[in-house]
């Protein structure tokens, strides 16, 4: 069994969204854990899904969601794409069937609200890193772009365009490579960070300035170029795959908003709900399918449209689930096994 040393560096709950089989995947799942909780082994040739139902443990939740949209070089977007995300994203959080399976981890089905986006200005940069979502999430507050917002329930998402490299090193600059000591003061082991050309999609966490958390939310234009994959593609247009990145995103964010405080070596209690592996609402059923488009699916929203979204993680049906007609149960709050 590992020393307490090394799983205080090893362990760390998810807030990424990976792609199925990739490097980026490998990485955060040798990683995930809850720090204090023994993951379970899983014994050959038995269902592994119960293992992986989520539990909580003890820290904010947010029922009632606000979410806006940025668009990063927002002149290079096509007018149509910011249209149909937005409308998109908005009718799959606002949507009864879809927010009934995500009842489960509240006292009641969550709400949701969608503030109108905003182009930000500047070029397209070919690299955009986790310290540079934070620097731009410091400077935006500065500028007075999230006045109006309650911080404490609302998730600022930030879209990248066509072409720009997502990472998740912890430095502004945007590219990868070096920056180790900061690494692992995040709890990142000492080796390659992950990239949106090695299967991350995105992610969530949250900046705290003033005494106050600010949550963020940020994932790439997903698609396959000349035989080069950034990101998740696995609908017919790119549009469609950002929706469902952020789809996963924002209900992690509003199970789990404070998870960035425990990877940078915070309590456990401060999570929401996640499994004994680390995984957030959204990581398992993308880990679990095969193919993808087992969880990734256009699905009936009100008004008689479909909206593209990866199903999320339900305890009452151990393991993914689509729409439903009525409320899932409250999932059991198990209390964690702490390891002696």
């Amino acid at each position: 069994m590992p020393s307490d040393h090394t799983k205080r560096h090893h362990f760390r709950p998810m807030n990424v969204h990976v792609r199925k089989g990739s490097p980026a995947e490998r990485k955060y799942r040798n990683m995930g854990g809850v720090p204090d909780l023994e993951p379970e082994q899983i014994a050959p040739g038995l269902p592994p899904t119960p293992t992986h139902d989520l539990l909580y443990h003890g820290g904010k939740t947010i029922p009632a969601l606000t979410f806006t949209n940025f668009y990063i070089a927002g002149d290079s977007w096509q007018p149509s794409d910011i249209q149909n995300i937005d409308w998109a994203l908005a009718a799959a959080m606002t949507e009864p069937t879809l927010n009934n399976v995500m009842a489960q981890y509240f006292t009641a089905v969550p709400t949701s609200k969608f503030m109108s986006s905003q182009k930000l200005p500047g070029p397209v940069p070919a690299h955009f890193s986790q310290g540079d979502v934070e620097q731009l999430v410091i400077q935006l507050n500065s500028q007075g772009k999230f006045s109006g917002f309650d911080l404490s329930t609302t998730v600022f998402n930030f879209m990248l365009p066509r072409g720009t490299v997502l990472n998740d090193n912890a430095s502004p600059g945007g590219t990868q490579g070096g920056h180790r000591v900061e690494h692992r003061r995040r709890g990142v082991p000492e080796e390659e960070e992950a990239d949106s050309l090695n299967g991350l999609g995105g992610y969530h966490g949250s900046v705290m300035i003033g005494g106050k958390s600010i949550y963020y939310a940020i994932g790439v234009y997903s698609e396959t170029t000349n035989g080069q994959t950034n990101g998740i593609p696995v609908f017919d247009a790119p549009w469609k795959n950002v929706v469902a990145t952020f789809y996963h995103e924002l209900n992690e964010a509003r199970t789990d908003p404070d998870v960035e405080q425990v990877i940078n070596g915070g309590a456990a209690s401060l999570l929401g709900w996640t499994s004994r592996q680390g995984e957030e609402c959204g990581d398992f059923p993308v880990f679990e399918a095969n193919p993808l488009t087992e969880v990734f699916q256009e699905v009936p929203v009100a008004g008689g449209r479909t909206v593209p979204v990866q199903f999320q993680y339900s305890n009452d049906d151990h393991g993914p689930q689509g729409p439903v007609s009525s409320p899932r149960p409250p999932a059991k709050a198990k209390k964690p096994h702490l390891v002696a």
